[in-house]
């Protein structure tokens, strides 16, 4: 896979549709022996080649998996926010609860010596989670996923949004947020004159998604002088030269707090983009799985939900919102498990039945995530046995990931040539990169891009493996990468210190 710049409205050749209907001609009985035969296959050639397999799936990028990674073997992994891969040590109690849920009950909660190997909160917790399963982790649950953890996930939303209501049919239990989006995205993108608003730069499941159904990427610029903020002027630009151009804009998508660029925006710009995209008759996907991660103590995160509610917007029915999260960021780290949901809000009910036959046809999510889900959502209680030291492991995290955004974010912005935006919340830095000017030139030889020929110098010299910034789209001109702050403290001192070090080699080399 090679990284390329960023395609801000791509034009995929038109599929032919494909009919079988009897209408368009005679029943297959009555076909000619002639139509019927079987097209010469090429001795020695397979059936699917690079050739004649999807286009779509060809034009798909998906940096943070791409050239830089799948080349090299032992790396310093700052390329995905994975964090257990790099050192976060699970949280107990969710897995003492999932590992009383997997096990049988003889050798599980019903062992008589299950109270001196488990705490009694967590056993009691696996006894509801079973009573409520059905078959247990290992049978199929609702398509929707587990009523009980449904509920669960209701009532965090309530709490979290004020008591703004929320309905356990309206959740979706996913594969971690991506599952969510791909499904919403299969709903939205109908044609390939679908045009869906993404902010530049943007996490790549969404360009990848939007080429790989063929429909069109549509982007909006945030203002890195302001810290990656966002403004209704651009927003504005954007869908007036998008519809200008004949593309069909049905939807936006919001990442807060950000990734790749970490801002955590502030309520009036969260209900600024409400008001822009009832506005518009926008579907707004608000991917929020880092509301859990803000670092900066001046900011708060607030959902679309309640900037919706707080608007009016809901109670006028005024807009059309599915909010995403998971348990592979937040505090949990638990990417593996493939845990999430998605919310829907403001939907016609006749669009919600259709993306539960999507949804069906995937049968379920997994059991192990839906049962961390629930877990991340509703954790211990005051009083429980697993209370304190439970709040004590995710403050050790949340503190841990506060000092790390800063030995990353001030000390890239102190290399001479970086300039790094505060990491107010979520996992990344998005520096930009001032390059040599031989660089431009070796790279337009190579037939790559700048920032990509500096982060393949940067694994090969050091070990450290960052993502391109050209794989998540930014203004013409502009250079860097993204890179996440998730191994250890003493790791990224020595991490920014080498990168600081291969910089200015890497200038020498390219004057």
């Amino acid at each position: 896979m090679r990284i390329t710049d960023f395609d801000l409205v791509s034009r995929p050749p038109t599929d032919s549709t494909i009919k079988n209907t009897e209408e368009d001609g005679p029943p297959l009985s009555q076909m000619t022996q002639e139509s019927t035969a079987t097209p010469p296959v090429d001795v020695g050639k397979k059936r699917m080649t690079i050739n004649t397999m999807s286009s779509n799936l060809k034009k798909m990028q998906y940096a943070v998996r791409g050239e830089v990674v799948i080349v090299f073997d032992h790396i310093i992994y700052t390329n995905i926010g994975n964090p257990q891969s790099v050192g976060q040590k699970p949280l107990t109690w969710p897995r003492q609860v999932l590992a009383l849920v997997d096990l049988p009950e003889e050798v599980g909660v019903n062992h008589p010596q299950a109270t001196k190997m488990f705490p009694a909160d967590a056993i009691r917790r696996a006894k509801e989670i079973k009573s409520k399963m059905g078959g247990g982790t290992g049978a199929y649950s609702h398509s929707k996923g587990v009523r009980l953890f449904r509920e669960d996930v209701a009532a965090f939303i309530e709490e979290r949004d004020g008591g703004v209501p929320s309905e356990p049919e309206d959740i979706f239990l996913t594969n971690g947020a991506s599952a969510g989006i791909g499904m919403i995205m299969q709903a939205i993108v109908s044609d390939e004159n679908c045009g869906v608003m993404i902010p530049i730069p943007q996490y790549p499941i969404y360009s990848a998604t939007i080429d790989l159904l063929g429909g069109k990427k549509v982007g909006y610029y945030l203002d890195e002088k302001s810290n990656w903020d966002l403004n209704l002027k651009e927003l504005e630009r954007s869908i007036t030269e998008a519809r200008a151009e004949g593309i069909n804009v049905n939807s936006f998508v919001l990442i807060n707090p950000g990734n790749p660029t970490g801002q955590v925006l502030s309520k009036t710009a969260v209900k600024d983009i409400v008001q822009f995209c009832a506005k518009h008759k926008l579907v707004l996907l608000a991917d929020e799985v880092y509301q859990e991660n803000i670092y900066d103590d001046d900011m708060e995160f607030m959902s679309c939900k309640r900037a919706a509610y707080e608007t009016g917007l809901l109670e006028r029915d005024e807009i059309e919102l599915v909010s995403f999260h998971s348990t592979s960021k937040g505090l949990f780290g638990e990417c593996g498990r493939r845990g999430g949901y998605m919310e829907l809000v403001g939907f016609d009910a006749e669009v919600k039945d259709q993306i539960y036959k999507l949804a069906s046809s995937f049968l379920c999510s997994t059991l192990s995530g839906q049962v961390m889900t629930s877990l991340m959502v509703r954790g211990p209680k005051p009083g429980d046995e697993s209370y304190e030291s439970h709040e004590a492991e995710m403050k050790s995290v949340y503190e841990s990931l506060k000092r790390r955004s800063k030995i990353v974010s001030e000390g890239l912005n102190a290399i001479p040539g970086f300039s790094c935006q505060p990491a107010q919340g979520a996992m990344y830095c998005f520096p930009s990169v001032e390059m040599p000017p031989g660089a431009l030139t070796a790279a337009k030889e190579k037939g790559t891009t700048p920032d990509t020929l500096f982060a393949v110098s940067l694994l090969e010299k050091t070990g450290i493996c960052v993502v391109p910034a050209s794989g998540f789209g930014q203004e013409k001109g502009r250079f860097g990468f993204r890179t996440t702050f998730l191994p250890s403290e003493e790791e990224l001192k020595r991490v920014v210190g080498d990168v600081k070090s291969h910089y200015e080699s890497f200038c020498q080399e390219y004057a």
